[in-house]
């Protein structure tokens, strides 16, 4: 019975990867017609290629990782992931406090169903990737979103976290450079936070999966290093700043004092012996992997892809009648406003469905990530320049006479 409730309760859960803008794309796709996917952060197609020794690394290792590891993951895995740790001053950190898993996707999910019962409450951003509300909701849970602020950068509102804490609030989820926004928040922000969690008790889950993606000269801050009296799950992975997306590699740690959580960390242990394991060739590159950082800062310093191309969508979207977007400071999205009077839009998924039809062209409404206003989308930045020129040509020309509903 409750399998159902919770599948009941995850169907009101919206993701880019269903629904009838996702369903039209693929019937296009079928049908022989080129669509170009903004919609979802793989690097792969866009011509982005892992590094040659990293490939190379996990090729020799093949014939040793063809049986199960320990089920948190390979010792040398979790060595290099405890220094980093160090690195990046996350407190408290054993070996013992690290699980890999098959991409930060299943650390999510199993974090969640350690945690919940019914009736238990997580914070999450509004915006937010979807699968934090997807893996609250699966895991018996309500998702309470709390709003992240445009006008100060896409920041969490601090007063809108405090109004939503109630006593059945369990933990609090920070996205961290952010997806969708591509923001990135100042240490004063997260201590704000960190206040919160300490006064109401509460779990913080900090997803930092884009964490060594931030341009501009700036630095990321682990929120856990700001907190080494409370609970702090930290996530990570390779998939995007190694781009080896396919391969499934990621991994958690938790810092601070454990504490009050004992019963919480053995329930994540039997989870995670249940798993019996992550992805064993992968889990051999972790620790090569966090020691080349000069690949990834080519991408985002001037002259680097992925910088150039943030540059060149931030201007022409802001060039467009009727669109403005903060400029991102980390990952590779970008969240743009659309002016709803102006174009009469009062359901974003067919704005982005007729967009598709038109111009072939996929990206996420805001829905998608639980924005509840029908006035943003999500574009991945990832193509070359030309096709992201193609891109804003086909907006601008789209926007240029569109009007829902006529």
């Amino acid at each position: 019975m409750r399998v159902f409730e919770k599948s009941s309760k995850l169907n009101n859960v919206c993701y880019d990867i269903r629904g009838p803008v996702m369903d039209e794309a693929n019937r296009m796709r079928d049908a022989g017609i080129d669509v170009m996917k903004l919609n979802i952060g793989n690097p792969a197609p866009f011509g982005f290629e892992a590094p040659d020794n990293l490939i190379a690394m996990m090729s020799d290792n093949l014939t040793e990782t063809e049986g199960y590891s320990d089920s948190k993951g390979l010792m040398s895995a979790r060595i290099a992931i405890e220094k980093y740790c160090k690195k990046k001053n996350i407190p408290n950190v054993t070996i013992d406090d690290i699980y890999t898993g098959n991409g930060v996707s299943e650390l999510i999910t199993m974090s969640m169903q350690g945690l919940l019962d019914y009736g238990d409450e997580v914070l999450v951003p509004a915006p937010d990737y979807p699968l934090w509300t997807a893996s609250v909701t699966i895991s018996g849970g309500t998702a309470v979103h709390y709003v992240c602020d445009e006008k100060a950068e896409w920041n969490p509102d601090i007063d809108d976290i405090k109004k939503k804490i109630s006593p059945r609030t369990k933990g609090i989820v920070i996205i961290n450079p952010n997806n969708p926004t591509g923001a990135l928040y100042p240490k004063e922000i997260l201590m704000e936070i960190v206040e919160l969690a300490r006064k109401n008790d509460l779990i913080i889950f900090a997803d930092e999966i884009y964490d060594r993606l931030v341009m501009d000269g700036l630095e990321h801050t682990s929120i856990a290093s700001l907190a080494p009296d409370c609970t702090v799950i930290t996530f990570n992975g390779l998939s995007k700043s190694h781009l080896i997306a396919g391969y499934r590699v990621g991994w958690m740690s938790i810092s601070g004092d454990k504490t009050n959580t004992k019963g919480y960390i053995e329930g994540l242990n039997l989870l995670s012996s249940m798993r019996l394991c992550s992805n064993v060739p992968a889990q051999s590159v972790i620790a090569p992997a966090l020691e080349m950082e000069e690949e990834t800062n080519k991408l985002l310093v001037p002259g680097g892809r992925i910088y150039e191309q943030r540059e060149f969508i931030y201007k022409a979207l802001n060039d467009i009648p009727g669109l403005t977007a903060v400029k991102p400071k980390a990952a590779f999205y970008i969240f743009p406003k659309i002016d709803t009077d102006k174009f009469n839009i009062k359901d974003d998924e067919l704005f982005a469905l007729d967009f598709l039809k038109e111009k072939h062209i996929l990206f996420t409404h805001g829905g998608g990530f639980h924005w509840e206003k029908p006035d943003h989308f999500r574009l991945v930045y990832l193509p070359e320049i030309k096709q992201l020129e193609v891109a804003a040509a086909r907006m601008a020309d789209f926007l240029s006479s569109y009007k829902q509903g006529e």
